[in-house]
């Protein structure tokens, strides 16, 4: 049955599956009056006057243009580069941080008009669907969210010429169909070409990063971190909005942070993605080492077994949620002092860690050094090794009196 008619607040992008969501939710089954489109800014690399001409021509009502890109660069680009997150080991969560950050806007402004639903442009087969939903229920409990996408399954061909039919102007191309999300922190790039693991992915796809084989001279960079946060390269203090963006420049050139992988989705299959992601490929490596230099074994323990668990619960789109918090708490009270500069190698692919210092490390040359003046305690080793061994002793003089028997 038809919806009544109301208002429906929209997540939109600007691209080509949002832009016809709009002209979608005034037509049956949903039927709604008015149609407002929210376009959150969290640092993407475009004019957003297009994406807007292109909501009004799709039929919105309105549409904002809402600023989050410091909020997110404080929020979850900060915690996440504190946790060293990456999914899987390798991908540093792009559009997975940026969806709270969105839903939030719109659930927000949902609440402020009394909208009867929010929207988001996921389709059934996609991780987004989950952190939006997720999210639009934790800040607006109750409200009904619907997904045109899921409701019914559209090719991209077949939203190109309803596009086209209805005079929506798009961007997608049938000659070059790539999906592509990008934030402050980086760049997500599938389907197209992509599609096929076996396929190389084409240079056409990147933007942030240039072709390692075709790199500048190697150059070093240093970043000053305070409390585990970067706040300078190369002796300038800048925002953390404004370094990820100046890091993404110099590293990108480099070809850092390409990542090409078969990720596992959260709804259970498996698929081919494409990531750019320069700063915060070099940020997370440059970080591990002065956590390296600062904390202790067991800090370092605990820290490693839990940021996998913290990517993954993020991955899912659990950023409002309890145990994340708790996460966050302990993060936080390993990151007091970590302190200090780090030096950092720009080359051809790959960003290598060439040194580190810090007030606070427990590095101590007198203890590590083998040359003159080392203040190692070699005769306290004797001890420590016979009481470390006793337990492997008794367990193998016992496994000796079994095989006996």
């Amino acid at each position: 049955m038809p919806h009544p008619a109301g208002t429906a607040v929209l997540a939109y992008s600007g691209g080509l599956d949002t832009s016809c969501a709009i002209a979608w939710l005034k037509e049956e089954p949903y039927g709604f009056e008015e149609v407002v489109a929210v376009l959150v800014d969290v640092g993407q690399d475009t004019d957003f006057a297009p994406a807007v001409a292109r909501g009004r021509a799709a039929g919105a009502d309105d549409v904002l243009v809402i600023d989050r890109r410091d909020a997110f660069a404080e929020e979850q680009v900060a915690k996440a580069l504190l946790t060293n997150a990456l999914y899987e080991g390798r991908y540093p969560l792009i559009s997975a941080l940026s969806r709270p950050v969105i839903a939030d806007a719109v659930a927000s402004l949902a609440l402020e008009l009394g909208a009867e639903a929010v929207v988001h442009g996921c389709t059934g087969k996609g991780n987004d669907q989950l952190r939006f939903e997720l999210a639009f229920k934790a800040r607006y409990p109750g409200v009904r969210v619907i997904a045109p996408l899921r409701d019914r399954v559209w090719t991209r061909d077949e939203e190109m010429t309803y596009a086209r039919e209805r005079g929506i102007p798009v961007e997608a191309k049938p000659a070059s169909p790539y999906s592509v999300d990008d934030n402050l922190f980086g760049r997500a790039i599938e389907a197209g070409a992509l599609e096929d693991p076996w396929a190389a992915p084409p240079e056409e796809a990147f933007e942030l990063t240039g072709p390692p084989e075709s790199a500048p001279a190697p150059r070093e960079v240093t970043i000053a971190f305070e409390a585990g946060l970067p706040v300078m390269l190369d002796g300038e203090e800048l925002g953390l909005a404004d370094l990820v963006a100046r890091l993404n420049g110099l590293a990108g050139a480099y070809g850092i942070g390409r990542i090409d992988m078969i990720e596992n989705r959260v709804v259970g299959i498996k698929s081919r993605e494409l990531y750019e992601a320069p700063a915060a490929m070099t940020l997370i490596e440059a970080h591990r080492s002065l956590e390296d230099l600062v904390l202790t074994k067991g800090e370092l323990d605990a820290k490693r077994e839990l940021e996998p668990r913290w990517a993954d619960l993020v991955y899912r789109g659990l950023w409002f949620s309890p145990v994340r918090a708790a996460y966050d708490a302990f993060v936080a009270e390993t990151q007091r002092l970590v302190t200090g500069d780090v030096r950092v190698r720009l080359a051809a692919g790959a960003a290598v860690v060439t040194g580190r210092r810090s007030a606070y490390g427990l590095y101590a040359e007198a203890l590590a050094s083998y040359g003159a003046g080392e203040t190692f305690p070699h005769a306290a080793a004797d001890g420590f090794i016979r009481l470390a061994v006793l337990e492997t002793e008794l367990a193998a003089a016992r496994d000796r009196r079994l095989a006996t028997v």
